[in-house]
């Protein structure tokens, strides 16, 4: 997906201009790194907040275009309002196309409801991890990566290392090859009900 966000540069800095602004429904930001000078950027807070709502803003390659400029950019923090829905600052990194970034890409589990573990087994699908931190070329990273979970068995796990990647992409961390993301695990209760189950089918017999 692609995304293009509207911006203009920011004149007026300080603590009180911010607070101002905000409360002009603007979003104050930055847009640092590959080499060149940061640029100080206004953005439209409704529209931004909007933007976030959507999972693929934050792992995507975004095209920011500051009063005609183009910069190409990943998102990399948001301040939010301690308890308001308010964006207070958001901070945007260059990329260059030709060098590897690292970003943080979610996953999206499939198959739960039709995994042994579940469907035959009495398990319960549980997540640990819902994204990872990947590196590659931009034009290489996923906005998400699907996680196939349909042949899990009870007292299963998946870790990091079993799932495969885009090509061109590794993990961003090898240290966390070892982490578990999904497993299958059966509720006492439900291992108690399927051997008394079994003890009265054996009775039967």
């Amino acid at each position: 997906m692609q995304f293009n966000v509207k911006a203009t540069k920011r004149d007026a800095k300080g603590t009180g201009a911010s607070r101002r602004q905000r409360r002009a429904g603007i979003t104050p930001g930055i847009i640092y790194g590959a080499g060149k000078e940061a640029v100080q950027i206004n953005l439209d807070h409704n529209d931004l907040f909007h933007a976030l709502r959507k999972e693929a803003f934050h792992s995507s390659v975004l095209n920011i275009d500051v009063e005609g400029s183009l910069e190409t950019a990943v998102l990399r923090d948001v301040q939010w309002h301690p308890f308001r829905q308010i964006v207070q600052h958001i901070d945007f990194q260059r990329i260059d196309a030709t060098q590897a970034i690292h970003l943080k890409v979610p996953f999206h589990f499939v198959g739960a409801d039709l995994c042994p573990g579940v469907k035959l087994q009495h398990g319960l699908f549980s997540h640990n991890v819902t994204e990872v931190d990947v590196k590659g070329l931009p034009g290489s990273l996923p906005e998400f990566i699907e996680v196939d979970v349909s042949k899990l068995e009870a007292g299963a796990a998946l870790h990091l290392r079993d799932i495969k990647l885009p090509a061109g992409v590794e993990l961003a961390h090898a240290t966390d090859a070892d982490k578990v993301v999904a497993s299958i695990f059966v509720p006492r209760g439900a291992e108690a009900a399927e051997g008394d189950a079994a003890g009265e089918g054996e009775a039967k017999a």
